[in-house]
């Protein structure tokens, strides 16, 4: 059986529906018989993952592992198979599914800032109207009403 020594995107880019994880030299390790072998991007360099379905889209990728002048090629199914990789890539799948909602959270607060922003400026226009044109009722509602300052 192989283990996985190391496993770390080199980046990663979501796409849609897909979550591409591509790797490069010292990012991905194999240990074999107490022997590790480096990840080479000599055939394949990424894992593509369907986020909707959780399955990996790309199993014939095959991937090349070198220690000295051996080599070990195997497909990303086989990979999938005679090691523990389905569980470091659903540690990677969680943490950028987290990292994703965050953003979205924080995109949410800002686009509330934002809005709260704009209408508090919308009020100082009203309130600056209502002088100009000295309309005392505008001024007497905005001005007693829900302040948004």
């Amino acid at each position: 059986m192989l283990l996985i020594q190391r496993i770390k995107p080199f980046f990663t880019r979501k796409e849609e529906f897909n979550l591409r994880l591509v790797f490069a030299y010292q990012y991905f390790s194999i240990k074999r018989d107490d022997e590790v072998f480096q990840f080479i991007p000599a055939e394949g360099k990424e894992i593509i993952i369907n986020t909707k379905s959780l399955q990996i889209e790309n199993l014939a990728e095959v991937f090349v592992f070198q220690r000295g002048h051996r080599f070990i090629k195997i497909p990303l199914f086989q990979l999938l198979l005679v090691s523990d990789l389905h569980l470091h890539l659903s540690t990677i799948l969680e943490g950028a599914m987290e990292l994703e909602g965050h953003l979205q959270e924080e995109n949410m607060r800002e686009a509330d800032g934002l809005v709260e922003q704009l209408e508090r400026d919308n009020w100082e226009r009203m309130v600056d109207y209502a002088l100009e044109t000295k309309n005392r009722l505008l001024f007497k509602e905005l001005t007693e009403g829900l302040r948004l300052i």
